[in-house]
């Protein structure tokens, strides 16, 4: 099938639009050949007929739409200008892609707007990766180089190319941080420090404002960073361009000058600037004529710091910053020098003597004012011999003052470089590679092009001649590699045009050739340049504009540009006059003076030449356009001699708008930069290339006879000639096939009708059976449906028949029913006439007797009262007799009981009788208490017995309840009477039953009413309860939340400090070493490892691991300095030793405070003898213990009998008492009340005399004086099972021990042996009462276990082994430390300070961890992501699953292991089940494993997620399964070796949910708010970025449409999850660890089984 034959109804193809550049358009009808035109239909709907001459002119036809968004332009099926600039505008707008490769060229386009994907976590992600697998970015152009040049020893350059405003320098910067960080990494240097720190000087002075870029750069520079034989960099050096001088003097409109100048301006405030005599920018002619004096968004100040700070960096002092400064700043003041014109004809010119100016200039420079004024407006002839001086006019005078401010700024920029070059010399020796780092100018063409343009349209000529070949011969590689019959491919070679320019009589020649002509002029070189090369010998790419003769063209490889000669001889010369050279030269200023002194010694001037009255000297100046010629020859044979790598910047508007794409501009750049050539060349060749394996998988429906994947190579040679009859349109190489452009998308059109065909012949035979099912199926319905119809007439009948029946049933009955209905009314009659007529004749006998019974109880009544009133009178009578009687004898006993009272022995008497009444009183009152509760007791027993007694009688009258049912009622005969009465009764009880019942229902409903009322405001009341809690426990949990992670911060802090501490000691380690190596070289003696370690000094530390080791008592009432009453009291009276009977507090100063708290005063201290004190002792003792146990008794009994009180008052209460009993009871549980709180006061009081009686006891058992307290100081108590260890036998101890304990050995032994024999022998030596030796020897053997630890650096179970000793010696030193033997009555502490050993341990103990977690983080990094991602854990998933295009290996890519050798998920898990086995040898506790494998899980999901965010190869469904399927089986391990409670499963959630969305459905609104709801651990840039790079793994998949994927940004956007915003996770987040301590049991030598083998038999038990 030819590619003529693409041409159908409904295929794509590109026209052109003159604002759009090319539009896509759907063909309306087939094309065949001879056809004059196309029947088109556009985007907008309109048709359009297309023209069409010959089969050339047809419209470049469009490519599939799932090779849209490619990242790779070279990919594509039809590869030509209207693909390349869609693909780009569809990633640049669409997916917000900056990067596409073009084959070997990265095409960078610039967005500006801030990206963040350029942080640590993304050079992370690209180190060590394969440039085709990974999403294009800067940074894997500079890894593939980085790598070649490792790999090959080969040295490297990296040329970034672009107009001004495209990125360039941004793309540089990156470049060289890329560099900095992957070749700086592993080693402590600041080489990549000073070669960042080199950006922003080089921005300040050669960057500036133009209309196209706010930051351009207006020179070229080539950086060269070297590296050492480790891949480290060592040094660096720079070389520079074409620097645009005349920026200085000049600038545009809406441009500005060099930053510096205005950046010195901004901080003529500053006091060091003062001096300066700086003003704003608009005050200086050089800074303000492009009318731009400030760039938004830039703070020119804050740029000097940084540029500032800089310089210091690389080693410029603050005094030579100053005087660059000054010279700059003279730079500017001389641009406001006012030269005036002078003479009859203004031929001369003058400066003014009081020129404010020029005297700044001058003093600022340190020259003379006075010459500078006459030199600028005066110059010096050589005339016959003689010297003359000749005035200058205003016009030359100008030009000489600008020509000066040009060349003092050259100069210092050359001096800049040299210095930063110096600075960034390579200081450890020869650089083995290089990688170059070209920040070039792109092609230039502008209204009006000068010599600048020129010159760098020249350099861009031969950069794309270099371009071109190379691109040229990586093609033709690949084929002679592939062993193709291959012809020669033709190229566009742009030699001529170069030829045209620096050739003999080229331009250049032509152009110096007038410069040294005595009155050469831009007029004259213009007229040489039409005679030869237009008029003599015309060449192509030479041409003169029609309307002027003070212009030429010249036809370059990107576009035709005009230029205008006018000043191009002046340029070229860029002289300055030899007397202004020498003023400066004498210079007060050494920076000034050394600035021209070095180019009077140099032969030739490095940016311009010297021009003085000696024309032999003046004929031997070399230009600028030959030095330019020059250094770019030099920088072409650097490229030449290294492996290019290239990077082509584009700007996509003109109007700086973020994400903004211009096609005009764009296609424009494209042309120019060379990007198009590199399609073009491969489009010649066979840029489509298949490897067998792949086409056999993607096309084997084609092929014919009998297939199998281990002859796909065989198959495909013999298919291919069947479906592609034009042989030359494919060819066979060893690994691959290659096509011609167009020839996939045949073998497609072909896939797509064997596709079509198939589908056609299935619908065929799935139509048949649907339609014999369909039939089947309309036959059994209408079967079905007769038989209901039968059915259903049948019992319409039988329903006919049972009405009438029923019909006659119903007027029997009811004519029964009349008749009965009309005797009952009658008989119901009968008796309600009797009934009332015996009412009436009872009622009127009730109310004759009830009128003859009221006479007679009223005639009693009467009769009643008259008695009592009669007797009432005559008592009364009789009680005030009595009253009168008794009153008189009372008022005599009244006198006689007076005159009694007056003697003292009655008085006496009385209060013996009020004292035994009293205890009388006192014992009813205890009486009646014990009666009481004796009632109580009795009440509760008649109670329980009467509400037993009425549970029998419940259950007696159920049994015959149940007994009367069961009998047969009896059956009496009844007369009709009794029959009536009964009927009424129940006639009346059915009446009240429904009236009852009514009422019961209104009262049912007022209770439901009611209950759901109480349930609405129980339910109310339990959502704002819930409401409530939800809200507290949310604000607890954020609070929690924050608390933790400043927790964890500050913990990461600590570790990263101990992280640079470690690597620090590394330093000094290796230091050491090599001077031990040198001193041993010159012949000193050789010194014990042993004893070298010993006399190491410990690292310091702040903070222990453990809190328990410093554990203040800040509870004690006395402050820090003192213990509790309790803990005292614990160690005095429990304490069976007088060892422990010593504080461990300092004896004055807890007195002093005690004294001044307690308000004593000091008395002189008395001595006492030992036997007194010990009796003093005891007695204090037990008067404590009696105390004590006195306290505890009474409010024991206190708190009981409140108890019994408040039982009491609520039975009392409950039992409905009196009110004044009630007032009583509280009255009495107040007074007890009172009486507990006086008590607790007197216990307070107590317990203080207690402690100040103990604290005054522990200061008379002390001396009082410290040569006393040390005579009688108690020798420490002896210990049984512990080791001796002689002084001698030390170091031996530790050699043996420690220093040569190997690994064979060492995991033989049993967890934690040499920290047990260490610990036991430091106790042998505490319990002696030798500290210092117990402090030496511990810090000795600290000492060795670190250095035992530094050099097994990759030795898992070794650094496992010692991480076990660090803790064990760590708990058990905590331990019998004298902070935790308080609270332990079995341990004897150690008198021994050894705090600063304890933090010592801390901090090994977490760098010991974290060098474990190194060793298995090295051994994983290569794993990870071949194992999870890449390796096929479940068979022929993806096999058949094949892209339609692969993506490309770059030349200098490493091959990835195939098969056996390729890394799978049984790598990873062999490599944690050793950190498992490791952990678990050494019996380390459970909770450090747990969060050791959440680091490593974190890393592991880390690493994959950030891979997988980068390749979109890996984004299909297909894959998403295998990645859930590897994460699942490390799910399943973790879980076996029960580490999933510590958070390590949780930590692989985001890699979870990513593989889950891979795999979910990507099409509705539906699916897309699951997406949210499901991806929660997933930040909204990482779900958008899965999301674009989502690729279909089949034709049965579907792209994701960019519909979907805003529908997904928009529900993203206002998801407040707290996720952070960046695409990447850091893969060097480091958890806080938190090593737990564990009291260690008792521990004796006894139990310790020591090896022979480890040689230390020496140690004696004791």
């Amino acid at each position: 099938m030819a590619t003529l034959e693409l041409y159908t109804k409904g295929a794509g193809v590109w026209v052109p639009d003159p604002e759009a550049v090319w539009v896509s358009a759907t063909l309306l009808r087939d094309y065949n050949p001879g056809d004059e035109q196309l029947w088109l239909q556009l985007q907008n709907g309109n048709e359009v007929h297309y023209s069409v001459d010959s089969p050339s002119d047809l419209p470049p036809l469009g490519n599939p739409d799932i090779l849209e968004g490619e990242n790779d332009l070279t990919a594509l099926s039809f590869l030509h200008e209207p693909a390349v600039l869609h693909n780009l505008r569809v990633r640049f707008l669409d997916y917000s892609s900056i990067y596409t490769y073009c084959g070997i060229v990265l095409v960078a386009i610039n967005p500006y707007d801030q990206l963040s994907i350029y942080g640590e976590e993304v050079i992370d992600a690209y180190s060590g990766q394969d440039m085709g697998d990974m999403e294009p970015h800067i940074f894997s152009v500079a890894e593939e180089a980085y790598r070649t040049m490792t790999r090959e020893e080969r040295n490297q350059s990296i040329i970034i190319s672009g107009e001004s405003g495209s990125g360039k320098t941004v793309s540089a910067k990156f470049t060289m941080r890329y560099f900095a960080v992957v070749g700086g990494a592993a080693q402590q240097t600041s080489v990549e420090e000073r070669v960042l720190a080199s950006n922003p000087i080089m921005e300040s002075i050669g960057n500036a404002k133009t209309t196209r870029n706010d930051n351009s750069s207006r020179f070229g520079k080539y950086i060269e960073i070297g590296f050492g034989r480790k891949g480290d960099i060592i040094g660096a050096n720079m070389r520079t361009y074409l620097l645009e001088k005349s920026r200085v003097v000049f600038q545009a409109s809406s441009e500005r000058n060099y930053h510096m100048f205005y950046q010195l301006c901004a901080a003529r405030e500053l006091p060091e600037m003062r001096s300066l005599k700086l003003e704003p920018p608009e005050y200086f002619h050089y800074t303000k004529q492009g009318g731009e004096m400030q760039i938004p968004g830039t703070d020119d100040l804050s740029d000097l710091e940084r540029t500032r700070n800089a310089f210091t960096v690389l080693g410029v002092q603050s005094e030579q910053q100053m005087e660059l400064f000054r010279i700059l700043s003279a730079v500017l003041h001389l641009g406001n020098v006012n030269i005036q014109a002078s003479g009859r004809s203004a031929d001369r010119s003058y400066i003014s003597a009081d020129d404010h100016s020029l005297a700044v200039f001058s003093k600022l420079l340190g020259v003379e004012g006075s010459q500078m004024a006459h030199w600028l407006c005066s110059r010096r002839l050589a005339v016959g011999g003689e010297m003359l001086v000749k005035p200058m006019t205003g016009q030359q005078a100008l030009e000489a003052r600008d020509a000066l401010a040009k060349h003092i700024y050259g100069q210092l920029f050359t001096w800049t470089v040299q210095r930063l070059n110096s600075a960034l010399r390579s200081q450890k020796g020869k650089t083995k590679s290089f990688i170059g780092v070209l920040d070039i100018y792109g092609f230039e063409t502008f209204d009006q092009n000068s010599f600048e343009q020129f010159c760098i349209n020249y350099a861009n000529e031969k950069l794309q001649q270099q371009f071109n070949r190379h691109v040229f011969h990586l093609e033709q590689e690949e084929y002679v590699r592939e062993e193709l019959a291959w012809n020669r491919i033709e190229f566009s070679d742009n030699q001529e045009c170069i030829n045209l320019i620096e050739g003999p009589l080229g331009i250049f020649d032509l152009l110096d050739e007038e410069c040294r002509m005595p009155k050469g002029s831009d007029e004259n070189w213009a007229r040489k340049l039409y005679d030869q090369h237009l008029n003599s010998k015309p060449h192509p790419h030479f041409g003169k504009p029609r309307m002027t003769n003070s212009a030429f063209i010249v036809f370059h490889f990107a576009d035709t540009v005009q230029y205008e000669c006018g000043g191009f001889l002046d340029k070229n010369r860029d002289t300055v006059f030899e007397e202004l050279i020498n003023i400066l030269k004498a210079s007060q200023s050494e920076l000034v003076a050394e600035l021209f002194q070095q180019q009077g010694g140099a032969p030739s001037v490095a940016n311009g030449s010297v021009r003085s009255g000696k024309r032999a000297a003046r004929e031997h100046k070399l230009t600028v356009g030959f030095q330019f010629r020059q250094s770019l020859q030099m920088l072409m044979d650097t490229l030449n001699s290294t492996t290019p790598h290239y990077v082509r910047c584009i700007k996509p508007n003109d109007l700086k708008a973020a994400f903004m794409f211009d096609p005009q501009r764009t296609v424009q750049q494209l042309r120019a930069c060379g990007v198009l050539e590199t399609i073009r060349i491969s489009a010649a060749g066979y840029p489509s290339r298949w490897t067998y394996e792949e086409f056999f998988s993607r096309y084997r429906l084609l092929l014919r006879g009998p297939q199998s994947q281990d002859q796909a190579q065989a198959s495909c040679r013999q298919a291919l000639p069947q479906l592609i009859p034009d042989t030359d349109q494919y060819c066979f190489g060893k690994t691959k096939v290659f096509f011609r452009a167009g020839q996939v998308a045949v073998l497609e059109r072909l896939r797509y009708e064997r596709l079509r065909v198939a589908a056609v012949t299935i619908q065929r035979h799935a139509k048949g059976w649907l339609a014999r099912i369909r039939y089947s199926r309309i036959l059994w319905a209408a079967a079905t449906i007769q038989r209901y119809t039968r059915g259903a007439l049948a019992r319409r009948r039988a329903l006919t028949l049972r009405y009438t029946k029923a019909a006659i049933v119903i007027q029997k009955t009811y004519r029964m029913v009349v008749v009965r209905q009309l005797f009952l009314m009658i008989r119901d009659a009968t008796v309600t006439i009797q009934a009332f007529t015996r009412g009436t004749l009872a009622r009127r006998r009730y109310r004759q007797l009830i009128a003859e019974r009221a006479a007679v109880l009223l005639q009693a009544t009467v009769r009643g009262w008259l008695a009592r009133r009669a007797y009432r009178r005559v008592r009364a009578a009789v009680i005030f007799m009595q009253c009168c009687v008794r009153r008189k004898a009372s008022r005599r006993e009244l006198l006689r009981l007076k005159a009694e009272a007056r003697s003292v022995e009655r008085y006496r008497e009385l209060n013996k009788g009020m004292e035994v009444k009293l205890m009388q009183l006192q014992l009813r009152v205890n009486q009646q208490a014990r009666e009481s509760a004796a009632l109580r007791g009795t009440l509760h027993a008649e109670r329980g017995a009467a509400i037993a007694e009425l549970e029998a009688l419940r259950g007696i009258i159920q049994k015959l309840e149940y007994q009367r049912l069961e009998k047969p009622p009896p059956s009496p005969a009844v007369s009709e009477k009794e029959v009536e009465e009964r009927r009424r009764a129940e006639e009346k009880a059915a009446q009240e039953i429904l009236r009852l019942t009514q009422e019961m229902q209104a009262l049912q409903k007022d209770k439901e009413n009611i209950s759901k009322e109480k349930e609405n405001l129980t339910a109310q009341l339990h959502e704002k309860e819930r409401t409530q809690n939800a809200c507290v426990q949310k604000a607890v949990q954020e609070a929690s939340a924050a608390l933790q992670s400043e927790l964890d911060e500050e913990k990461m802090k600590y570790q990263g400090l101990l992280r640079e501490l470690t690597r620090l000691e590394q330093r000094y380690d290796n230091l050491r070493e090599m001077n031990l190596l040198t001193e041993r070289s010159r012949g000193h003696g050789r010194t014990d490892s042993a004893q070298s370690l010993i006399s190491e000094p410990l690292s310091p530390c702040s903070t222990p691991l453990s809190p328990q080791s410093l554990t203040p008592l800040s509870w004690s009432p006395f402050g820090s300095a003192f213990p509790s009453p309790e803990e005292k009291r614990r160690i005095s009276v429990t304490s069976p030793t007088p060892e422990r009977r010593i504080s461990v507090w300092s004896l004055e100063s807890p007195l002093d405070q005690l004294m001044e708290k307690m308000d004593v005063a000091k008395d002189p201290a008395v001595k006492k003898k030992e036997e007194d004190l010990e009796y003093a002792y005891d007695a204090v003792r037990v008067a404590n213990k009696f105390l004590e146990s006195q306290q505890q008794k009474q409010q024991t009994e206190w708190k009981d009998e409140l108890e019994d009180l408040r039982n009491q008052l609520s039975q009392k209460i409950c039992s409905g008492s009196s009110p004044a009993k009630k007032r009583d009871l509280w009255q009495l549980l107040e007074a007890r009340e009172f009486e507990c709180m006086r008590l607790r006061r007197e216990l307070k009081e107590l317990r203080h005399t207690a402690t100040l009686r103990h604290l005054l006891t522990q200061v008379s058992l002390s001396a009082p004086t410290t040569e006393t307290f040390c005579a009688a100081r108690p020798k420490p108590a002896a210990v049984a099972g512990l080791l001796e260890c002689r002084k001698r036998d030390e170091t031996k101890l530790i050699k043996n021990l420690i220093t040569d304990l190997r690994s064979e050995g060492a995991l033989a032994l049993p967890p934690g042996l040499p920290a047990s024999v260490i610990f036991l022998c430091v106790r042998q030596a505490d319990c002696s009462g030798d500290q210092a030796r117990a402090l030496s020897l511990c810090s000795a053997a600290l000492v060795a276990m670190k250095a035992a630890l530094t050099k097994q650096t990759s030795d898992l179970d070794m650094t496992a082994l010692w991480l076990k000793n660090f803790s064990l010696l760590h708990d058990l030193l905590v331990q019998h430390s004298p902070e935790q033997s308080l609270d332990s009555d079995e341990l004897v502490s150690m008198t021994t300070d050894l705090s600063d050993l304890i933090r010592s341990l801390s901090v090994l103990c977490i760098q010991a961890y974290q060098q474990l977690l190194s060793i298995t983080e090295t051994l994983l990094q290569k794993l990870i992501v071949p194992a999870l991602l890449e390796s096929e854990t479940i068979a022929g998933l993806s096999g058949s699953a094949v892209k339609l295009v692969v993506s490309r290996k770059r030349a200098g890519s490493d091959p990835r292991p195939l098969g056996a050798d390729a890394p799978t998920m049984a790598s990873v898990l062999r490599q944690l089940r050793a950190l498992h086995t490791a952990l678990s040898r050494q019996a380390l506790p459970q909770s450090l494993a747990e969060q050791a494998f959440r680091q490593m899980t974190y890393l592991i999901c880390a690493s994959a997620l950030n891979n997988l965010l980068l390749r979109k190869d890996m984004c299909c469904w297909s894959r998403g399964m295998q990645i859930r399927y590897n994460v699942s089986v490390l799910e399943e391990w973790l879980r076996s070796q029960d580490l999933a409670a510590g958070g390590a499963v949780a930590t692989l959630e985001p890699l979870i949910q990513a593989a889950q969305l891979l795999q979910v459905g990507k099409k509705t609104d539906a699916d897309a708010q699951a997406i949210v709801r499901t991806c929660t651990a997933l930040s909204s840039k990482q779900i958008m970025k899965i999301l674009t790079l989502y690729t279909p793994h089949s034709d049965l998949d579907e792209k994701v449409s960019l519909n979907f994927i805003r529908t997904v940004q928009e529900l993203v956007r206002g998801r407040s999850d707290g996720q952070p915003p960046q695409l990447l996770m850091d893969v060097r987040r480091a958890f806080p660890v938190t090593v737990p301590y564990s009291p260690p049991p008792a521990l004796s030598a006894d139990d310790l089984v020591i090896p022979e083998s480890l040689k230390i038999s020496f140690l004696r038990r004791s």
